[in-house]
């Protein structure tokens, strides 16, 4: 799990440092002392972690928080607690008042590591694809997209192709979140997807279109599965 501290006191930054070091499965990526750089730097590489400070120069925590990608997980560390209404409207996983000890911080952490681990189990949940007589057991994340020919519904795995008679929506109803329609007859895992334009993405060898009805929808997706 990728994580920065955004915070315009050095001590404050250095705390978060030595706490973060107790949790191995954390890489602190950067430091920042204002709302700006680290937006300048989220802008151009992914996290899934942010230790924000609320009163900063520049941008508020509170305003840089609203610029995130969803899936972005956020912790404030503030010396003051009227913004605490604010920050759960936002849907922050915590608001942790300076001086904050290594008790207190790590609950904080632990929440985010399990919900990280709770999200990745969901990604590759097992499902079950009736093919004629047969009924397959599948890892959700073997499957890079689903593609409709008439009354069948064609599953492209990793290293099968499985045809089930089926519609979009029963084949949708039984996939995890990180599946997204992107036209009448496709299905992505965005998990698998290697590059995509506005009209179009890849998986592996395949070119899978992006039509006009599933436009907005997908590529916002896409944006907000970028850090992943």
């Amino acid at each position: 799990m990728r994580a920065i501290i955004v915070d315009d006191e050095p001590k404050a930054i250095e705390l978060l440092r030595s706490y973060l070091n107790h949790f191995s499965s954390i890489e602190l990526v950067g430091t920042y002392r204002n709302g700006l750089k680290a937006f300048e730097f989220l802008s151009k590489e992914p996290v899934d972690l942010i230790l924000l400070d609320i009163n900063m120069p520049h941008i508020s925590g509170i305003t840089l928080s609203k610029m995130l990608p969803e899936n972005v997980k956020v912790i404030f560390t503030t010396a003051y607690s009227e913004y605490a209404v604010e920050s759960y409207e936002i849907q922050a996983v915590d608001y942790l008042v300076k001086p904050i000890n290594l008790e207190r911080f790590t609950k904080s952490i632990i929440r985010v590591i399990s919900s990280q681990e709770q999200s990745a189990e969901k990604k590759n949940q097992m499902i079950f694809v009736k093919s004629g007589f047969e009924t397959y057991r599948l890892e959700s994340a073997s499957i890079l997209f689903l593609e409709k020919d008439g009354n069948y519904m064609n599953y492209h795995c990793m290293n099968q192709k499985i045809i089930a008679r089926e519609t979009v929506q029963e084949a949708i109803q039984k996939l995890p979140d990180n599946f997204v329609q992107t036209h009448k007859s496709y299905i992505v895992n965005l998990e698998n997807i290697k590059s995509y334009t506005s009209n179009e993405l890849s998986i592996g060898k395949e070119k899978i279109s992006i039509s006009e009805t599933y436009k907005n929808k997908v590529l916002e997706r896409l944006e907000n599965n970028v850090s992943r």
